[in-house]
C-alpha cells in the first residue's frame, strides 16, 4: 500500500494544478477548518458561511501560498481570518450556545446531563471574551496549537499570544466562578 501523501506534496501538486490533490487537501482539513470557525462563530449558520468562506480563501490563496509556514498552520490563520471577516461583515457577535428564540420557549425535553450544561455554560463564556482573547484561547485549549503555532496563525509574537491566553483564561474562569453560588452549585442547577 502507497502512503498518503504529506500535506507539502498536496500543496505542490495544487499548485501545479492537481485538482485532486486540492480536494484531498481540503478534505483532510476540513473537520480541523469547521472546528476552529465553530468555537469563534458561535452558531452553526455562521460556521458553515465561515468554513464555506475560509475553504474558498484557501483555494484562492494556494497559488501565493510560499510555504515558509507548515500548510495547517497557514490553512488555521485563514480560516481564523475568514471566520472573523465573516463576522465582522455581518456585525454579529459570536454567541455560543442555544439562541434567544429557543431560549424563550419551554423545553419539553428531559433535564440536560450536567456535562452537556457545564459545555453551554463554557460556550456562553467564550462567548463574552473579547475576541483577542477567544481565539487564542480557542487555538491553545480547544484546537491543542502550541504557541508558536498561534503566534504564527496570528501574526504576533509569542509573548503576547501567552498574554492574551492568560488573560483570558482568567476572565473565563472570573466568569465561570460568577455562574455558582457559595455552596459551588452551578446557578441554573439551584432550585
Amino acid at each position: 500500500m502507497e502512503p498518503s501523501p504529506t500535506d507539502d506534496e498536496l500543496v505542490a501538486a495544487a499548485q501545479s494544478g492537481d485538482r485532486a490533490a486540492l480536494d484531498t487537501l481540503l478534505r483532510r482539513h476540513l473537520d480541523l477548518i469547521h472546528a476552529v470557525c465553530s468555537r469563534l462563530a458561535g452558531n452553526p449558520a455562521d460556521a458553515a458561511d465561515a468554513t464555506q468562506e475560509a475553504l474558498i480563501a484557501i483555494v484562492r490563496g494556494l497559488p501565493r501560498f510560499d510555504q515558509r509556514a507548515a500548510p495547517r498552520t497557514w490553512m488555521y490563520r485563514v480560516a481564523t481570518n475568514a471566520c472573523l471577516d465573516e463576522l465582522r461583515r455581518r456585525g454579529r457577535r459570536p454567541r455560543l450556545g442555544l439562541d434567544d428564540a429557543m431560549a424563550e420557549r419551554p423545553d419539553p425535553a428531559p433535564p440536560l446531563d450536567r456535562s452537556v450544561t457545564d459545555r453551554l455554560t463554557l460556550d456562553d463564556a467564550l462567548a463574552r471574551l473579547p475576541e483577542e482573547f477567544r481565539v487564542a484561547v480557542v487555538l491553545r485549549d480547544v484546537q491543542g496549537m502550541d504557541y508558536a503555532q498561534i503566534a504564527e496563525v496570528l501574526q504576533i509574537p509569542i509573548g503576547t499570544v501567552r498574554s492574551r491566553i492568560a488573560r483570558g483564561r482568567k476572565a473565563l474562569a472570573t466568569d465561570l466562578d460568577g455562574n455558582q453560588d457559595r455552596s459551588g452549585q452551578r446557578q441554573s442547577e439551584r432550585p
